[in-house]
């Protein structure tokens, strides 16, 4: 089904469309630094925040991968420190395999001295983005607005497990049935089909399940 009669659907059916969002000029004096060349290379990590029905704080921790576009978890709790970041992090690479790069801004569960002495030890360079530029995290700045737009924005959660659920059913929706245009159309997990040398987990490799 083509792009454009999956959003004549949307609009019959009476369903609400994502706003349009501005794009960014990149600065061509300030390129993204590392950018990804193949899967599981860099993964680029950061927050989104909302809230629930029952006045519960959502902080979401998003990983995407940036060669498959995956999105590899979004950890939902009310706080996420540096500890909490190294736990999910240790549970993708145990499934995954380590990548080269960890792109993310300088926030302070992400440059905390637990985190940068974890990086070290695990063998994982950084990649951080230049102070006021988002767009040199462009991947993981337009799967935010696609989780804030397409879920956070389209349901009511009623307590912190609830949303849990929803936004974890909706990952599963992103990688396996929402086709990307930066992809050729593809969704993630077809993307890695379509390239068996992607399927086997280690350090610059992937893996989508």
């Amino acid at each position: 089904m083509s792009p454009g009669r999956a959003h004549r659907l949307w609009k019959k059916a009476g369903l609400q469309g994502p706003k349009k969002r501005r794009r960014r000029r990149l600065a061509a004096s300030r390129p993204r630094p590392h950018p990804a060349t193949g899967p599981n290379q860099v993964w680029a990590y950061d927050f989104v925040f909302d809230a629930c029905a029952n006045g519960q704080k959502l902080k979401c921790l998003t990983i995407v991968d940036e060669w498959t576009h995956a999105a590899l978890a979004i950890d939902v709790a009310g706080s996420i420190r540096s500890g909490r970041v190294i736990e999910v992090l240790d549970r993708l690479i145990a499934k995954r395999g380590a990548p080269l790069y960890l792109r993310s801004d300088n926030g302070p569960e992400f440059v905390s001295l637990a985190v940068l002495g974890w990086l070290t030890r695990m063998g994982i360079q950084t990649a951080f983005i230049a102070p006021g530029k988002p767009w040199q995290n462009g991947t993981n700045e337009s799967f935010n607005g696609k989780l804030r737009d397409e879920c956070l924005n389209m349901e009511w959660f009623r307590n912190r497990a609830e949303a849990r659920v929803h936004i974890e059913e909706w990952r599963c929706e992103y990688n396996e049935v929402r086709p990307h245009w930066s992809i050729a159309y593809l969704t993630p997990a077809a993307f890695v089909r379509q390239n068996p040398q992607l399927l086997n987990p280690g350090r610059g490799e992937a893996v989508l399940h």
